[in-house]
């Protein structure tokens, strides 16, 4: 029996009142603010987003929009996995747009997503950044459960990261292709990868990209001794974005590593502690 689709639209709205960021929030369906946290002051809002559902499924379409005003700061984060499951073969959909005026900065840190086996999923997180505005962002993918000897052996994955007008990652990981999941030019065996983006709606000066670029090359190497088999690696493929790549056989040192080079840009570039999200610490 298939189940009907639950679709689930979250609407987000930051704005400055004085020295304050407030937020709005507007939900349709199973997708709504859960905490809002002033842990760094009033100027910078920790939202901790749910899904009460637990998963998403065929037919299911999950929407967060965000639209953050001039001199807004926000830190957005999840209480757990988002959980792809199988699908009898209509497709299950995540979008996340972020709109940032001049001056607003944004740090997108969801948890991992979780392609289980059969699912046919796919997921979208877009930056769209005014002249002046910041915004950090990861994606953390985990191909089946290995621990639970389910593996990834069936169903379909696409991945779209993009900042309009400065870069564009696209890519369709299919279970059925054996080059692309253990080649050394795919993903070689890894069940988890990971993409940290720090983009700017103005070209970073060249000597602070070149600090971002270092801070996460330094945070990489010697590789953690309780995460064997991690590889990572740190580009700037347009004056405006600086990555860092991940590949892991585990969620647990992606998401260390993640958390360390955030802490690392944060202080470099807006002079802030790492914070972490609370919810990560409960």
């Amino acid at each position: 029996m298939t189940l009907p689709a639950w679709p689930a639209h979250l609407q987000l709205h930051y704005r400055r009142d004085g020295s304050r960021t407030t937020a709005q929030d507007v939900h349709h369906g199973p997708l709504r603010v859960l905490k809002r946290l002033y842990p760094e002051g009033p100027g910078i809002c920790h939202h901790v987003l749910v899904h009460p559902p637990g998963g998403v499924v065929g037919g299911d379409e999950l929407r967060v929009t965000a639209h953050l005003d001039a001199g807004t700061h926000a830190v957005c984060t999840t209480p757990g996995a988002t959980r792809f499951y199988r699908s009898e073969g209509t497709v299950a959909r995540q979008r996340v747009a972020l709109h940032l005026a001049e001056g607003a900065r944004m740090e997108w840190l969801p948890l991992e997503a979780i392609a289980h086996r059969g699912c046919v999923a796919e997921n979208q997180l877009q930056l769209h950044l005014q002249p002046g505005a910041q915004a950090m962002a990861w994606d953390v993918l985990a191909l089946g459960l290995p621990a639970s000897n389910e593996a990834f052996d069936s169903g379909s994955y696409l991945q779209h990261l993009e900042v309009p007008g400065q870069w564009l990652e696209r890519g369709h990981i299919r279970a059925s292709d054996a080059t692309l999941l253990h080649s050394p030019l795919g993903l070689g065996g890894h069940s988890v990868s990971a993409t940290l983006c720090f983009a700017s709606g103005s070209p970073w000066p060249a000597a602070q990209r070149d600090a971002l670029l270092e801070a996460a090359r330094q945070a990489i190497a010697p590789p953690p001794s309780n995460a064997p088999g991690l590889l990572a690696g740190a580009t700037a493929p347009q004056p405006g974005v600086v990555l860092l790549r991940v590949l892991a056989h585990r969620v647990e040192p992606a998401m260390a590593l993640l958390g360390a080079v955030r802490a690392a840009w944060r202080r470099l570039a807006w002079g802030l502690a790492a914070e972490p999200p609370r919810i990560w610490r409960t």
